[in-house]
């Protein structure tokens, strides 16, 4: 059975009504206020402040004094060797003592009857460049396959440089480009037990600075 309300506690009763009251006096008081209040006046002023006034300096431009170069050095008179000659040195005038006469003192060696004789000269280049003996093959024949080189597989090209005097034989021998060091050493003493024609400059017997290529191939 279902219980109802007493409508004198009822609050629910009255509320359309009363909101209904309540907008209509809402409305017509804001009417009322446009009515005999049109224009409001702010009382408030706003002061406008003057815009700040940036003043431009000029700046001097920075200069940036370059260093003067330090005072030149006196130059030093070097002793001229025996070998030289003073023609071929510029000497230049010293700052400290412009008319001091300068002069070149040539210093003599000590005279000494065991000095060795001077490096003759060595061609690179001839008009009939020496070749030896038997041609390459020759060579090749004199030269001992090592049998650690054989047994490592070492195989390759050795270049050897031989000094060639005026009457065929090698006074010297030279290794440019080596190999193995068994197959370097064997080369070299092939190079070196190998007979020459001279090579000539001018129709003259010369020393001559010859490359002999050395081939280590396993057959």
């Amino acid at each position: 059975m279902a219980f109802k309300k007493n409508p004198k506690v009822d609050l629910k009763r009255k509320y359309k009504r009363v909101l209904e009251l309540g907008i209509i006096s809402s409305l017509s008081l804001l009417i009322l206020a446009f009515k005999f209040f049109p224009n409001i006046e702010n009382d408030f002023v706003v002061e406008e402040s003057a815009p700040d006034i940036i003043k431009a300096v000029d700046v001097e431009i920075t200069r940036q004094h370059s260093i003067p170069p330090p005072p030149r050095q006196p130059e030093i008179l070097i002793p001229v060797p025996e070998e030289m000659d003073p023609g071929d040195l510029d000497i230049g005038s010293t700052e400290l003592f412009p008319n001091a006469d300068v002069t070149t003192k040539r210093e003599q060696p000590p005279k000494n009857d065991n000095m060795e004789e001077e490096e003759p000269t060595i061609f690179i280049a001839v008009e009939q460049p020496p070749s030896p003996i038997g041609g390459l093959e020759g060579i090749r024949k004199r030269v001992i396959y090592p049998e650690m080189a054989i047994r490592a597989g070492i195989q390759g090209k050795v270049l050897v440089y031989a000094y060639v005097d005026e009457n065929g034989d090698v006074f010297k021998v030279e290794l440019l480009k080596g190999l193995w060091p068994g197959c370097d050493e064997a080369a070299l003493a092939a190079v070196k037990d190998t007979k020459f024609i001279p090579g000539k400059q001018r129709n003259k017997p010369v020393k001559v600075k010859v490359a002999i290529p050395i081939s280590f191939k396993i057959q």
